[in-house]
């Protein structure tokens, strides 16, 4: 017994450096939008195609990658998926040396492919480490170490794309401004974070090759019939839908929203990027406040113990991101304080935690809507809390009840509605080139109450026509 809880312990250890790869690249992606609009010089709806390039893949082939996954296991999927990534991640220098925009988007394509990949591999993988009951609080866990990687992508743009968009440079011997260099971000400047994802992911699909990972068993009768039938796992996909394309929408939309007078307040782009930064640092802080309510911690005091830990985090990670300005990093502590009260609302039950963060998300993006400045800023970008726990706990809750030999293809038909990624931004964009930006955030809002439904109704088990045969829950 105790060998195999060794095993598990080192599957979670490695399984939450994956879950950092890919939360980084997927907002690295998504918070790049804004850089690749004036590299390229596009509009918000053209620009927006970075992340429509990067989610249509989950539409194309998160249903594949489910039979990929029965077919060659865990591991060997988890290694084909980083090596898809470190692939794409050295074609971005052709299509970045050729200026070709759409060779960057299919660049940006075959690095999703990989993540899909790792996506569907790695979700029943986790759920399956241990007890159902605690599956949500082992999804938060990880997706809280995914989160610390979301937060440090926008800060790497920061650091290694903005400094190439300063004024032309002066020359190293005369000190004169050479007028020909063009102010502003050029393709070229972005190829330097592609090449260093495709080196450090090449090196950890090396790594995870020679690792001894926990073999689990996907034997059984299951089928994509049988997991059709089950109402929870559709209508828990669409919740999928929603909150990625929510999620990812606002998080592209801050950086263009925040910079505007009137509205997000007019500030620098790249104070800007850094609360793009924080919208994402929110959904790190409150998955580790999740992983602590949904957890089998008995004593309560261990809990408040914990969570104190992760409130002093939220206070240093606003402080670092935030340019070290106290009264910024105390108003985002305020909202992790929030954060963690609402959620005992729940009392440690998912569907119940996750209506309560949607009602917040449906507020706060409609304050945004409605108001300016200082009001608008903080609203919009504290909805990054409160989308925290939606993700894991929509997952778990759609998976609940299904065989072992399900799991996987569930996962496959789930990830495929992470397209909302693709399709919401896309929207938001329109709305924004239409009207105003302010405006697109109608579209998460509709988003958040569908998650509401879900939560309340759509996530109970009823099977959809005919009863599914009743499979053992491991």
């Amino acid at each position: 017994m105790s060998n195999q809880s060794n095993t598990l312990r080192v599957g979670m250890i490695f399984i939450s450096m994956i879950y950092f790869i890919f939360g980084f690249v997927t907002t690295f992606i998504i918070t790049l939008s804004d850089p690749v609009m004036e590299a390229f010089d596009l509009s918000y709806a053209q620009g927006f195609l970075v992340n429509s390039a990067f989610f249509i893949s989950y539409a194309v082939f998160s249903i594949p990658s489910g039979s990929v996954v029965k077919r060659i296991g865990y591991k060997n999927s988890i290694f084909l998926g980083l090596l898809l990534m470190a692939l794409a991640g050295f074609l971005f220098f052709p299509a970045i040396r050729t200026e070709s925009y759409p060779f960057f988007l299919g660049a940006i394509m075959l690095l999703s492919l990989g993540v899909v990949i790792l996506q569907t591999s790695c979700n029943p993988f986790v759920t399956k480490l241990g007890p159902p009951e605690t599956a949500s609080g082992r999804l938060n866990l990880t997706m809280a170490l995914n989160s610390i990687a979301t937060w440090l992508a926008p800060l790497l743009i920061v650091a290694l794309i903005l400094p190439a968009a300063v004024p032309a440079a002066a020359d190293a011997v005369t000190g004169v401004i050479d007028a020909a260099v063009p102010e502003g971000i050029r393709p070229a400047d972005l190829l330097p974070p592609f090449i260093i994802i495709a080196v450090v992911v090449l090196v950890v699909a090396i790594g995870i090759k020679f690792i001894n990972l926990p073999v689990l068993s996907q034997e059984g009768l299951g089928n994509y019939a049988t997991v059709f039938k089950y109402r929870h796992v559709i209508l828990g996909a669409i919740g999928i839908f929603c909150y990625v394309g929510a999620e990812v929408g606002i998080g592209t939309a801050i950086s263009s929203y925040v910079v505007q007078p009137g509205l997000g307040g007019g500030i620098s782009r790249e104070l800007a990027l850094k609360f793009v930064g924080l919208y994402w640092a929110g959904a790190m802080v409150g998955r580790l406040f999740g992983a602590i309510a949904l957890s089998d911690i008995k004593k309560q005091n261990l809990k408040f113990i914990f969570a104190g830990v992760v409130v002093v985090w939220a206070f240093v990670v606003g402080f670092i991101t935030l340019e070290y300005s106290l009264p910024m990093s105390l108003t985002f502590l305020g909202f992790a304080v929030l954060n963690y009260v609402l959620m005992q609302i729940g009392k440690g039950q998912a569907n119940l935690v996750l209506s309560v963060f949607a009602i917040i998300a449906v507020v706060m993006a409609t304050t945004s809507m409605l108001t300016s400045g200082k009001v608008a800023l903080w609203s919009i970008v504290s909805i990054g809390l409160f989308n925290s726990v939606m993700f894991p706990n929509i997952y778990a809750l759609a998976v609940k009840g299904l065989d072992k030999s399900e799991v996987s293809l569930a996962t496959g038909i789930i990830n495929t509605f992470i397209v909302g990624g693709a399709v919401i931004p896309l929207l938001m964009g329109v709305v924004g080139d239409a009207f105003n930006i302010q405006y697109s955030f109608i579209v998460p809002v509709i988003c958040y109450l569908y998650i509401l439904f879900f939560a309340l109704v759509g996530s109970k088990l009823k099977p959809v026509g005919e009863t599914p045969a009743p499979g053992p829950v491991s």
